[in-house]
């Protein structure tokens, strides 16, 4: 049997699009003669308007808000409050304006009407939080509550994308600290599942159309349950660390929510079960913590606390400090825990998944202890990291035997794919981002020289060989390019002789090997730079193509969401007596895909110019119509 309080908070709520308009009408109802004006500098145009909205009822504005509201901050306030005989506030933007109106009724008893324009909630607590000589404090009293809030849709969409998401993941943690607080009730648990249902559903909307003005809706519902969840409950570890870092190191609050909330949340899931089941089911993911890692990566706000600016030398300190007279929370506090959980953190890693199950660590141990006399020291060191993070991989996500098994199905119709005329697996390494990493590790080591990029699925070793100034599309239709080439040291010093392999799809997106009807290599070659490291060829200008989709790496991508484009791109293999082979691509700057390509193969210094052309071609060619250049150097290192 339920039992429990529960104390209805007593602010008036108007909601809509448009409806500031009902602020002077809201400040008459309430008794207000001579307002006082509370914004931040990024809310001073809505300030502006709100005077002319409030006329003569506007006496003064006050725009220094500052975060984490210091004393001083109000002590400055309230001077403007008494030299202007104020009997009313309207703050405007988020919670530090709406926590500087109610610092200053704490002094004053003044009435306050908030007019938020992100999704803190704290418009509807009766919580102050003040700071200090740089510690943090907060307080409950119910008359600091403001006494309207005007909800207006419309002045959320200035808000931009990055603040939206980090203001809305703060929402979220009211709601979801609420659902595991002591105090806990069926009321404001019904108000945190809303809240997190909402903010789920919109943010990521808010991010792609930041005008979406239901996607601001739903956002500012959410924010509004989450105030009210923060307003009737006590918070936890999350909201204790949320107050030391703003309070005593200056770190910004959203964005020290959005990257805290994921790891307070690992870090309770074993105290608060039941609580983390019913976040997961209004997210629509399996784990609650790691469904908000990715909600927030998603995003695109800060995972990190190294990335807002925390400096890790601190990490002890502040563990000590929210160990220390400590927020009820589901899970026992140890300094040691909350430790690691920074140190997370401030790396920005994804949580492991909470699964209640059996330590099968000792079985990596024994394969492990099977490669100790490996006669290849580097394969049996390989084989034993391998074998650890795939344990544990199976592990963290307490691995089904029925997706065990589609896993190796997938693996095995991969290898089926693969022949001499396609590669599924390095397609599949690809998408994976896998070519790239290893690319980019590689080509770390010679950073003087031109950019690498992958290989692709589509290399046939031993392309045909053509001289200097042939057209290896061969008649085939699209934009005829001509490509001036030239291959140099680091030194800028020719290098003649050099081995060039080109290969390109066809206007159509299709290599040659992928055309079983075509008859004979096209679109590739093998040629040779002169004495002054220079070779020119003719060909199509390479156009936008989806990667094969028809096996399953085209499954996986489908099942993912994701598009199967690749960006206009040249393929390049270099090769030089003396120097180190370099594969690489050169990108169409202005084509499609050059920021979300498949393979995520592009790199800026690849992007470049196609100009159109007109008139005579380089070697008297009759083109009949316009066409287009390329002139690139490739830098080589040496071995």
């Amino acid at each position: 049997m339920d039992s429990f309080e529960y104390t209805a908070q007593p602010a008036r709520v108007i909601f809509g699009a448009g409806v500031l308009a009902n602020l002077r009408d809201e400040v008459e109802r309430l008794g207000g003669t001579r307002v006082l004006i509370l914004a931040g500098k990024h809310s001073a145009a809505i300030a502006d308007r709100a005077a002319e909205l409030l006329g003569t009822l506007a006496v003064a504005r006050f725009l220094e808000v500052t975060m984490h509201t210091p004393v001083e901050v109000t002590d400055r306030a309230a001077e403007v409050v008494r030299a202007n005989s104020v009997d009313f506030l309207v703050s405007i933007g988020g919670g530090s304006a709406t926590n500087l109106g109610k610092a200053l009724v704490s002094r004053t008893g003044l009435r306050q009407i908030a007019v938020p324009t992100t999704y803190a909630g704290s418009e509807v607590t009766p919580m102050l939080g003040e700071t200090a000589d740089g510690v943090k404090t907060t307080r409950r009293d119910p008359a600091l509550v403001p006494r309207t809030v005007i909800y207006d849709v419309e002045l959320t969409t200035a808000l931009p994308a990055g603040l939206s998401a980090a203001s809305g993941i703060n929402a979220m943690a009211h709601a979801v600290e609420a659902l595991y607080s002591p105090q806990a009730n069926p009321i404001v648990d019904g108000y945190a599942v809303e809240a997190i249902t909402r903010l789920g559903r919109a943010l990521p909307r808010i991010a792609e159309r930041p005008d979406d003005l239901d996607a601001r809706s739903d956002a500012l519902v959410g924010a509004w349950l989450g105030g009210m969840c923060l307003a009737s409950v006590q918070m936890g570890l999350h909201h204790k660390l949320g107050h030391v870092l703003g309070g005593s190191y200056g770190l910004p609050h959203a964005e020290t929510h959005a990257v805290l909330l994921p790891h307070v949340m690992a870090y309770n899931a074993p105290g608060a079960p039941e609580a983390m089941a019913r976040i997961a089911t209004a997210l629509g993911v399996t784990d609650a913590p790691t469904g908000v890692y990715d909600l927030v990566t998603r995003l695109g706000a800060p995972t990190s606390l190294a990335r807002i600016g925390f400096d890790e030398a601190y990490v002890p300190q502040v563990a000590a400090q929210a160990s220390t007279k400590p927020y009820p929370n589901p899970r026992e506090l140890t300094t040691d825990g909350v430790v690691a959980l920074l140190e997370e953190a401030w790396r920005g890693e994804r949580p492991k998944p909470y699964v209640d199950r059996p330590d099968i660590s000792w079985l990596a141990d024994e394969v492990v202890a099977t490669f100790a006399k490996s006669p290849n020291p580097r394969v049996g060191a390989l084989l034993s990291d391998l074998v650890r993070r795939l344990h544990g991989f199976v592990a963290d996500n307490d691995l089904t035997e029925a997706e065990w098994l589609f896993a190796i199905d997938f693996l095995t119709r991969t290898g089926q794919m693969s022949d001499d005329k396609r590669q599924e697996f390095v397609l599949l390494s690809d998408t994976l981002g896998v070519s790239s990493a290893v690319d980019l590790l590689t080509n770390s080591r010679s950073p003087e020289t031109t950019p690498s990029a992958v290989l692709g699925p589509f290399y046939v070793p031993g392309p045909p060989p053509m001289s200097s100034g042939s057209d290896i599309a061969k008649g085939m239709h699209g934009t005829p390019l001509w490509a001036d080439i030239r291959i140099t040291d680091l030194d800028e010093r020719p290098v003649p002789g050099a081995v060039v392999d080109v290969w390109q799809s066809n206007e159509d997106g299709f290599y040659d090997v992928q055309l079983p009807d075509l008859e004979g290599p096209v679109l590739r070659a093998r040629m040779h730079t002169d004495d002054d490291g220079r070779l020119f060829f003719w060909s199509i200008l390479p156009k936008h193509y989806p990667i094969p989709s028809d096996g399953p790496v085209g499954q996986m991508l489908t099942a993912t969401g994701r598009h199967a484009y690749r960006a206009p791109h040249l393929h390049f293999m270099i090769q030089a007596p003396g120097f180190r082979r370099l594969v690489t691509q050169l990108f169409v700057k202005g084509g499609p895909y050059l920021d979300s390509d498949a393979v995520f193969g592009v790199k800026e210094e690849l992007i470049v110019d196609f100009p159109e052309q007109t008139g005579p071609a380089p070697d008297g060619r009759d083109v009949g119509g316009s066409w287009r250049r390329v002139d690139f150097t490739f830098r080589i290192a040496p071995q």
